[in-house]
């Protein structure tokens, strides 16, 4: 609509300027051009809006990258709309998802999915989103906390293990001096109390972060901010998985090759073979077998998981 009317008024403007001839053509040019930033600047809106997605089996994955998710969490801080999810998510979840058709549903009703694994890069390149990368999870967090650093946003970061929430605040606020770090928690891995899940509401909010950095895995981290976005004020909440972990130098980084080329499960397995031996081989493969079966239409992914509203196109993204 501001599309239009900018246009409608540009045309309007100048055929009155030519018929009276009073109007220099200069001014002319002038709001010509401010028609046309009014344009732009619509149409960017829009975008923000309604991401283009791509589907993989039966989860909805937005064709975004890290400028784009930028921009989004950004807009969500200046325009305080609401609580908004961002999920981080590849191979693991999408499989996960199949098995449990309650975390699709969760999936699919998060504000903005992210595609945070090759696999789901090359699917969408075959779908025709132009993907040059994935959005990594750690990559993601640097380069918000980069760009973020002179503006005195509001930073919580929640997951870990003991301790972990502590070492990487701090290595950030030393890679990135000026950073607004307001607060830190590392809950237990059991599952929380009442009493326990209330006063750590409680002390979020009383940090009122602008954006909550969450790191307890897939698919707890999800599950997490599904269930908290109504009880929280922050604008953005952002799932990052294993980036707690990496950033605070409790493990290693895969080398940039491999983590571009697919790799990355290779070298995290060699150094966590007991603990992510299911995810990446057992995983794995039903993914792989899944993609099959439903490339030969033997199999509807998308025939389950719905009992939650999932997220419209015209609905805001993280945003």
């Amino acid at each position: 609509m501001a599309v239009g009317y900018a246009f409608f008024s540009l045309s309007v403007f100048s055929t009155s300027s030519s018929l009276l001839g009073e109007q220099p053509c200069i001014m002319v040019e002038q709001f010509r051009g401010i028609a046309l930033t009014m344009a732009t600047q619509a149409q960017t809106t829009q975008a923000f809006k309604s991401p283009a997605c791509l589907r993989v089996l039966g989860v909805r994955v937005d064709s975004v990258q890290i400028p784009d998710v930028i921009a989004r969490m950004t807009e969500s801080i200046r325009e305080r709309d609401g609580c908004h999810s961002i999920a981080a998510t590849g191979m693991h979840g999408v499989v996960e998802a199949q098995h449990d058709a309650s975390f699709k549903d969760i999936l699919n009703a998060t504000d903005l999915v992210v595609p945070d694994g090759m696999p789901l890069v090359w699917l969408g390149r075959r779908q025709g989103h132009p993907l040059r990368t994935r959005v990594y999870g750690p990559d993601l967090l640097l380069a918000f906390c980069e760009q973020s650093a002179g503006r005195d946003y509001r930073h919580f970061f929640y997951g870990g293990e003991r301790g972990v929430a502590e070492r990487l605040a701090e290595s950030l606020k030393t890679r990135f001096p000026g950073l607004n770090v307001v607060g830190t928690c590392s809950p237990p891995f059991r599952p929380l109390t009442a009493a326990e899940d209330e006063e750590i509401v409680g002390l979020i909010g009383r940090a009122a972060p602008d954006v909550l950095w969450v790191g307890l895995g897939t698919p707890k981290q999800e599950r997490w901010m599904h269930a908290h976005k109504g009880k929280l004020r922050a604008p953005v909440l952002v799932g990052v998985g294993a980036a707690f972990d990496m950033l605070s130098g409790r493990r290693k980084q895969a080398p940039l090759w491999m983590r571009e080329h697919g790799l990355e499960w290779f070298f995290r397995l060699f150094q966590e073979p007991r603990r992510l031996w299911r995810r990446y081989l057992v995983y794995g493969a039903q993914f792989i077998v899944y993609l099959m079966l439903e490339s030969l239409r033997l199999k509807n992914f998308e025939a389950t998981g719905s009992s939650l509203p999932e997220r419209t196109p015209s609905r805001r993204a993280g945003a």
